[in-house]
């Protein structure tokens, strides 16, 4: 029988020949972003008059947030946060690009397409882009390998009903950089098209890592739907348009079952802002928030926020830490193992909010809300408590109900508030001020006021940010 002493180099030789385990491969990552849905309008966040039951499952197998927000109430500037983890006015992005727009989110930013490319992600966006509609800003110069879908919102069109004024032209449905046709008076195929396009884009894809993003135009007005789900809800047309994407949502899912793909995909579902309220019973509802789309209110920027990842994200989470889509960017970095960019962002990896641990921190100690500009119009405590406002005026209906024909009612613009503090935890509805009650509170939050002012600044007190770059420009000849 050999020694031990002859035995042992032997197994040194095979321990050191045994293969290292394989990392396990990065995940799929799907951010489903509707427009303009408001706070109230799934089910699974107290919607009675119809259901979503595929966002409800997505809820019940994954986490939702009853705190999450977007740091600008409006189209543009929120989406360059979501895909760049950064505050829009911090890239010179604010309120929403028009298509005689000579600008766009510059393609020195780094979008989360560019970041997941360099581990080897194939990448796709269907639906709306809204960051520049000429060819220096479209998103298959940003990281996205395939695009299909409208370049900026689909209001902005001839039919418009301020049209007089705007002198929209015809809306283009894009393909790549190339237009495949112009959207005139059906665009009822939209929600179906983007759905059909991102299945296809997940059966094709099940040997590759992948990114998608998949932006619904709807609930936007003008609001379109399928004559699938035309009259369904029993709640009207824009009941219909959230059952459609809610349907949408279900082919996603079922795409990524069929593939074997579910357990290795991150899915996010979110919004862009709260709803248009002045197109009445054509947009949504903000559940009890104060305001809609176009404001600093909870009702502008406290949006539907849920994930879903078997193994990674534990079923059944209500998650009611505050969080923003700045922190969607350095939370999916993390997870598919990719560094940041060298320019600073905003966001926070917030894993274990999503991942519901127990006697986490906050993610920040201050969340900021800018609009009309680059004004600092509200600022959440860290730990969404507090919401503190600054002196500024904004759009409100005043409590004037809208039409139900799809036509706006018009708002004051001229609408003011002052120094202001709400207590969310006990009036998520802002009802009274508590600003004279909290000193300690409003003083605190000032001072972190002033640390966003130096870096991005603050058009209410005419002030410009260290952080601040450029927006991108089309030079003209």
């Amino acid at each position: 029988m050999p020694s031990l002493r002859l035995l042992l180099p032997l197994l040194l030789v095979f321990a050191a020949c045994k293969p290292e385990p394989e990392a396990p491969p990065p995940p799929n990552v799907v951010i489903i972003f509707a427009d303009d849905l408001g706070y109230g309008d799934l089910s699974c966040y107290g919607q009675t008059r119809y259901g979503t039951p595929n966002l409800d499952r997505m809820a019940q197998q994954g986490v939702r947030f009853t705190n999450f927000y977007v740091p600008h109430p409006v189209c543009s500037a929120s989406r360059a946060a979501l895909l760049t983890g950064s505050y829009a006015n911090r890239l010179g992005v604010y309120g929403a690009f028009m298509p005689t727009a000579k600008v766009g989110l510059n393609p020195e930013e780094v979008t989360l397409a560019e970041l997941l490319k360099t581990r080897g992600y194939a990448t796709a966006i269907y639906g709306k882009w809204h960051l520049g509609h000429l060819p220096p800003f479209l998103p298959t110069r940003q990281g996205f390998d395939d695009y299909f879908g409208l370049p900026f919102s689909n209001d902005m069109w001839p039919k418009h009903p301020n049209q007089a004024n705007f002198q929209f032209p015809e809306l283009p449905l894009i393909q790549g950089e190339d237009t495949l046709r112009y959207i005139t008076d059906n665009q009822d195929s939209l929600t179906v098209w983007y759905t059909q396009h991102a299945v296809d884009f997940i059966d094709q894809h099940t040997e590759q890592p992948f990114f998608l993003y998949l932006a619904h135009s709807m609930p936007h007005v003008p609001l379109y739907v399928s004559d699938r789900f035309r009259g369904k809800s029993g709640a009207g047309l824009y009941g219909d348009v959230i059952m459609e994407i809610d349907w949408s949502v279900g082919e996603v899912l079922a795409a990524l079952e069929r593939n074997g793909l579910t357990d290795n995909t991150l899915v996010i579902f979110t919004s862009d802002n709260g709803p248009w309220l002045s197109y009445g019973t054509h947009s949504g509802v903000t559940g009890g928030l104060r305001e809609g789309k176009g404001t600093c209110f909870e009702g502008g920027v406290r949006v539907p926020f849920i994930a879903q990842w078997p193994g990674k994200i534990p079923a059944g989470i209500t998650q009611p830490m505050p969080a923003m889509t700045i922190d969607v960017f350095p939370t999916v970095a993390h997870w598919a193992g990719v560094l940041l960019p060298e320019a600073p962002i905003d966001g926070r990896d917030i894993r274990p909010l999503l991942t519901g641990e127990a006697e986490v921190d906050y993610a920040h100690s201050a969340y900021a809300f800018y609009y009309e500009g680059n004004q600092l119009q509200g600022l959440l405590s860290g730990d969404g408590r507090w919401k503190r406002y600054f002196p500024h005026t904004y759009r409100s209906l005043e409590g004037r109900k809208g039409r139900s024909d799809g036509l706006p009612i018009p708002y004051n613009y001229d609408t003011e508030i002052g120094d202001a503090l709400y207590d969310l935890r006990h009036d998520f509805s802002e009802v009274t001020d508590v600003a004279a009650e909290q000193p300690d509170i409003m003083a605190r939050l000032d001072s972190l006021a002033e640390g966003f002012r130096e870096e991005l600044g603050d058009a209410l007190q005419k002030r410009s940010g260290r952080g601040q770059r450029p927006v991108g420009r089309v030079e003209e000849p």
